[in-house]
C-alpha cells in the first residue's frame, strides 16, 4: 500500500490545498512550490487530464467535486485535455530550483508540458 505524503497538515488541510494549487496549475500552466508539494500535485493533475480526455457528464461532475473554479475545469475539458489525446501520461514536468532563501526547503517548479 501506497504512503502518502502528510505534508505536515491534517487531511482536510492538506487536500483543501492540493486542491487550490490542482486548480492554479491548470489555469496558469506553472506553478513554484516545494518538490515533495509538486510531486503530489503532480500525481492529482495528471488524474485530472486522464478524466478530462473523455468528454462525458460524469467526467466532468468527477472533476468538478475537485477543480475550485468552473472556469478551470472548462479551459481542462475544452483547451488541456484535447492537447494531450495522444499521450499516455507524462503531463506535468518538475523542475528542481534549488533551495529555498528562508528555511532551505528543496524548491521546484512544476509545470504543464
Amino acid at each position: 500500500m501506497p504512503r502518502t505524503r502528510k505534508l505536515g497538515r491534517t487531511t482536510a488541510q492538506r487536500t483543501a490545498m492540493l486542491r487550490a494549487m490542482v486548480t492554479f496549475l491548470l489555469e496558469n500552466g506553472k506553478i513554484e512550490t516545494t518538490v515533495t508539494r509538486a510531486k503530489d500535485v503532480s500525481s492529482m493533475a495528471e488524474k485530472m487530464i486522464t478524466i478530462a480526455k473523455d468528454n462525458s457528464l460524469a467526467n466532468k461532475r468527477l472533476v468538478m467535486k475537485f477543480v475550485t473554479k468552473e472556469t478551470v475545469t472548462k479551459k481542462l475539458f475544452d483547451e488541456i485535455a484535447p492537447k494531450y489525446k495522444d499521450r499516455n501520461g507524462g503531463y506535468t514536468r518538475i523542475t528542481k530550483i534549488g533551495p529555498r532563501r528562508g528555511d532551505a526547503a528543496e524548491m521546484a517548479i512544476i509545470e504543464l508540458v
